[in-house]
């Protein structure tokens, strides 16, 4: 049996630990332990002014910011990556500072060598493109993956990536996903006549 992941990284620099937006990371309870909460569905940290500022301070470079022929490579390189490795890719979106990919593995994948894998390859292709950052790195460390532990969480995290983000750069799907699309589009619009 496969599996289904949601995963997610960020440019170098644009999504920091303590960012008001919300974040997935390491922070310190009261007690002293350290803890993620990056269980879907659960609370995440948000707003933590002073550890977005500490992170900032220790920063080795500007933030790395993506553009659209950035994007279009990444796009064609996720293809290829997932063709090569067996992989199948469900659907990608690109913004200028972060990534997220729908992917179905085999079962024994793991999730933390195809994430990196992905990171691996897109580093490959920016560098054809641009020079490599000054603080070596196109990518934040880590990243986010999610198990979709069922075909409705596959569902929803297509759409998520497919239709809800904000100013993508590029964005590509599966046309296995096509008609559920456009029920999300026609639902859309459906909404809007409404108001």
């Amino acid at each position: 049996m496969n599996r289904h992941w949601l995963l997610t990284w960020t440019a170098y620099g644009n999504w920091l630990p303590g960012d008001a937006r919300g974040f997935v990371g390491n922070i310190l309870e009261d007690d002293g332990n350290r803890v993620s909460h990056n269980i879907p569905g659960t609370p995440y940290e948000a707003d933590l002014p002073k550890l977005s500022n500490w992170i900032k301070d220790r920063m080795n470079g500007p933030p790395v910011a993506l553009g659209v022929v950035d994007a279009k490579s990444l796009v064609e390189q996720y293809q290829e990556t997932a063709l090569i490795r067996q992989w199948t890719l469900q659907a990608a979106s690109i913004m200028f500072n972060h990534i997220h990919l729908v992917l179905e593995t085999p079962h024994e994948a793991d999730p933390q060598l195809v994430l990196e894998t992905f990171k691996n390859w897109s580093t490959r292709a920016l560098k054809k493109r641009r020079p490599v950052p000054a603080n070596g790195s196109f990518w934040t460390v880590n990243g986010s993956k999610r198990k979709l532990p069922t075909e409705e969480a596959i569902q929803s995290a297509v759409v998520y990536v497919v239709k809800k983000q904000p100013n993508p750069l590029a964005v590509w799907h599966s046309p296995t996903w096509q008609s559920l699309l456009d029920g999300f589009d026609a639902a859309q619009r459906a909404v809007t006549l409404d108001e």
